[in-house]
């Protein structure tokens, strides 16, 4: 964990104490920002000089385009799909960052971007169909928009009385999934007449899940050592 345990220290120091000597990093953010992805590369790092410990590093930066990420979304939708009737709309509600960030070079929203537009082909949806928000913005400057809570309080008015909702920029569930988007903004939508919320898991445990990041791995393992 970046900001909890098991720390990012104690982890490397396990892998010390085992010998090795390449250590392959895989920051669990499938959309690269210098907020989130860039901080566990500069946490490793950080404890790495604590360490006195100075092993072959590689960082897979970001996975937010890889066909197995893409695909294990998809079928997680079309799972929930197979138990709960379509909704009129597709949300993707991914977590937000200061627009100047992004006016500075993040390719966060690119990134996200690009994830949702391929998930959606996936599932074979017209753009009128999904939308792309962003959620837990605070403070006072813009951030990146749509806002989610804004506009689960405008859809009612829009004809939109039912939702299926997912944040893909979550690996697993968290306080923001669970409590951010399955409570708050769920009353949102239905206090402003909205009538079905349906929020759709993070892919957390599953199989395919963890199938699609041992590919990554591998894909990444095989290039290093191909390199060498």
């Amino acid at each position: 964990m970046t900001y909890g345990n098991p720390s990012i220290e104690s982890a490397l120091e396990k892998l010390r104490k085992a010998g090795a000597q390449k250590i392959l990093v895989l920051p669990m953010y499938p959309q690269f920002s210098y907020t989130t992805s860039a901080a566990v590369s500069d946490g490793v790092e950080q404890a790495l000089n604590k360490m006195d410990f100075k092993p072959e590093l590689l960082t897979v930066n970001n996975f937010h385009d890889h066909p197995a990420y893409i695909n294990a979304i998809a079928n997680s939708i079309n799972k929930q799909w197979a138990t709960t009737e379509k909704a009129q709309l597709f949300v993707f509600s991914l977590h937000g960052i200061p627009q100047r960030y992004v006016d500075q070079g993040d390719p966060y929203y690119d990134h996200c971007c690009e994830t949702t537009r391929l998930v959606a082909e996936t599932l074979k949806l017209e753009e009128h169909q999904w939308r792309l928000l962003f959620q837990s913005r605070f403070g006072r400057e813009p951030w990146l928009q749509p806002y989610c809570d804004k506009t689960m309080e405008a859809l009612p008015a829009e004809g939109i009385s039912s939702i299926d909702i997912l944040c893909p920029g979550f690996s697993a569930d968290c306080l923001e999934t669970l409590e951010e988007i399955q409570v708050e903004n769920k009353e949102y939508f239905i206090d402003a007449g909205g009538k079905t919320f349906n929020y759709i898991p993070c892919l957390n445990d599953n199989d395919e899940h963890i199938d699609a990041l041992v590919t990554i791995i591998n894909q990444h393992l095989s290039a290093w050592i191909h390199d060498k």
